[in-house]
């Protein structure tokens, strides 16, 4: 029989590996940044689909919500408050059915479409280009526009582009002036297709590449008014498509597109819910959401072999978890609630996008209301702020700051066979000096991160989080405010590291100033 003194002190050991092993270890390089995160990585997406437009950002003819042009003004007032940088539309798959001059001119007159895609609705196209360049002035934001090569024509994506940006005298400014617009719109980003290996046209990357290069070609470069054409680019590790892309377009595109949605199952045919699932569900997503980093790091390797210069850039302008749709509600209207597991997603892929930044020049998540992975959800007159929401609510200190390299040593969360890295971080500086320190716990247990900062001299630190007891909580109509951003303050200076202590289930900011 064993001391009892032996026996406690045993225990006091494994207790103190127990305790070591939730300490991550992270080393800040506040000497080598060089690198702009472009605030084009915090875009957003809106597609005609199911509730996004329409019963989302646009209202019905003399609605009691408040609006301004049917305009939903609690949406525009919540995404200016975080300052979304840019707005993709009309789609998604919807682009490459969507002709452009059915949605201009008096809204009477507007011809009806089936919107083939997503539910089979009627498209009554009463929220057309006009509607949505008077949005984009609303929220502030650059206009992301994908135009038609799956039905389309190069000569209807010319004539949309003269539209919109040519300053002079010729048929198209006449029809914008027609619509009470004299002035150019000077739209920069433009979509050549959406998702042309499937809904945009089934088409191989070889064809495709040619199509790219007929309709850039005509898609003019007005004056005061460049483009930025973005090629359609792969479907999640389809690599023989950025490959073949990067060959025969190149830098005749400003950017290639990648899409990749964070499936909990990864069934397609069965993705799991939204808000009922368990730790396993949990963790499986999680390991779904940090292939980004896979995907991101060997795309970029074959981007590097055709453009060393890092002069094209990857557009992740469709990303986001995608779950089975709300019981009850329309499938093809891709309504789902939006959990704390939403916000630990966010937060992992947009420090996968900031660390990545050199490559990684603009992203959009899917979808911005009501579809998807939303920032905003709307029922009648009421709207609900998502975790997701909050998130991007913290993380806009990166926008246009300097990347500072973070190097992280994590212990690994595990759930049965299936383990992640607990933390994942990614760190800036912005114009005035301060430094902005982004950390995620993915673990259901409270962790320590230890951080040497190098060239980094501060004399206060702040924080702000969003975090929830349960992975599975989410804001409801009727708790708006179960989750949202509080102030964090368990972060310190012990010597040369800074110390945090991150909660369970945390996104957390630090804010570190002279």
């Amino acid at each position: 029989m064993k001391p009892l003194f032996t026996i406690i002190s045993l225990v006091f050991l494994l207790h103190q590996r127990a305790d070591c092993q939730q300490t991550a270890q992270a080393v800040l390089n506040g000497k080598d940044a060089k690198t702009q995160i472009s605030r084009h990585i915090y875009g957003q997406f809106s597609e005609h689909l199911g509730r996004s437009i329409y019963d989302g950002f646009w209202v019905s003819e003399g609605s009691a919500i408040p609006n301004k042009g049917r305009i939903r003004t609690d949406i525009v007032a919540a995404l200016k408050k975080i300052h979304i940088p840019n707005l993709r539309w009309p789609g998604g798959c919807f682009a490459d059915e969507y002709h452009w001059r059915d949605g201009i001119g008096e809204r009477t007159k507007r011809p009806k479409m089936v919107n083939t895609n997503w539910g089979g609705v009627t498209e009554d196209n009463s929220f057309g280009t006009n509607e949505f360049l008077e949005l984009c002035g609303m929220l502030n934001c650059e206009p992301y526009i994908s135009a038609n090569v799956g039905s389309g024509t190069v000569e209807e994506m010319s004539k949309w582009v003269e539209y919109l940006n040519f300053d002079g005298v010729s048929p198209m400014a006449a029809l914008r002036t027609e619509n009470g617009h004299p002035k150019p719109y000077k739209v920069s980003f433009w979509g050549v297709g959406n998702e042309s290996w499937g809904c945009g046209g089934s088409m191989t990357p070889d064809f495709y590449s040619d199509q790219f290069r007929r309709y850039a070609t005509y898609a003019r470069n007005y004056p005061g008014a460049p483009l930025k054409k973005i090629a359609s680019g792969a479907n999640s590790d389809d690599y023989h498509w950025t490959e073949v892309a990067m060959k025969n377009i190149g830098n005749r595109a400003w950017g290639l597109s990648l899409h990749y949605y964070t499936v909990p199952t990864g069934n397609w045919g069965d993705k799991g819910s939204a808000t009922n699932f368990d730790e396993k569900q949990y963790i499986s997503t999680m390991r779904n959401c940090l292939h980004m980093e896979e995907l991101v790091n060997k795309h970029s390797a074959i981007m590097d072999k055709y453009d060393p210069a890092k002069k094209v850039a990857m557009v992740v302008d469709e990303w986001g978890i995608w779950t089975n749709v709300e019981p009850g509600t329309n499938p093809g209207f891709l309504f789902q609630q939006n959990s704390m597991r939403d916000a630990l997603i966010a937060g992992t892929t947009l420090n996968i996008f900031n660390n990545h930044a050199d490559r990684v020049k603009m992203a959009n998540l899917a979808q911005t209301v009501n579809v998807l992975q939303s920032l905003v959800l709307t029922q009648k007159e009421k709207m609900i702020l998502t975790p997701t929401y909050h998130v991007f609510d913290l993380y806009q200190v990166h926008q246009d700051a300097t990347l500072l390299p973070i190097t992280i040593q994590s212990p690994d969360y595990m759930v049965d066979d299936i383990k992640v890295p607990a933390v994942n971080a990614s760190a800036s500086r912005d114009s005035n000096g301060v430094v902005h320190i982004s950390f995620v716990n993915l673990n259901t247990k409270k962790m320590t991160v230890s951080t040497v900062l190098q060239s980094v001299d501060y004399k206060s630190v702040q924080g702000r989080m969003v975090t929830s007891a349960k992975f599975t909580d989410y804001n409801s109509f009727d708790q708006p405010d179960k989750i949202t951003v509080t102030a964090f303050t368990g972060a310190k200076k012990q010597g040369a590291q800074l110390v945090a202590e991150l909660p369970a289930l945390s996104v957390v900011i630090l804010t570190l100033k002279k």
